[in-house]
């Protein structure tokens, strides 16, 4: 089972810039589409991203759309959020997960891997 660690959370004040990362084991990492997920103070768990297998197709959910981007290494089974011009609204525990779909999908009950989670917090 692909198992999964967050890393690179923070503090960052707003408009700056951060970059977490995923790092994955115990699976075929090209077998899964990847993606992040996040969980503000007080709300539900929301979609931030997804990529897929070979990196050819991504989704971001709109408020992010051109300031976050979501790539990853193969080679290393690392998958990373970069996170630019943040705004306080970005703060929240960031999950990462795991998918054997061939989709960037954005439905939560359809992914059946996740990390721990890693705090990112915006200050203004």
């Amino acid at each position: 089972q692909l198992q999964l660690v967050e890393s690179g959370g923070g503090l960052v004040q707003a408009g700056g810039s951060l970059r977490i990362s995923c790092e994955a084991s115990g699976g075929t990492f090209t077998g899964y589409t990847m993606g992040w997920f996040r969980q503000p103070p007080g709300k539900e768990r929301e979609f931030v991203g997804a990529i897929t297998w070979n990196g050819a197709t991504t989704n971001y959910r709109e408020s992010v759309k051109g300031r976050f981007s979501i790539s990853r290494d193969n080679t290393k089974a690392i998958v990373y959020l970069q996170m630019n011009d943040l705004k306080a609204e970005d703060t929240g525990v960031y999950y990462c997960a795991g998918t054997a779909l061939g989709v960037a999908t954005t439905t939560e009950s359809l992914w059946p891997r996740w990390g721990q989670g890693t705090q990112v917090t915006v200050s203004t």
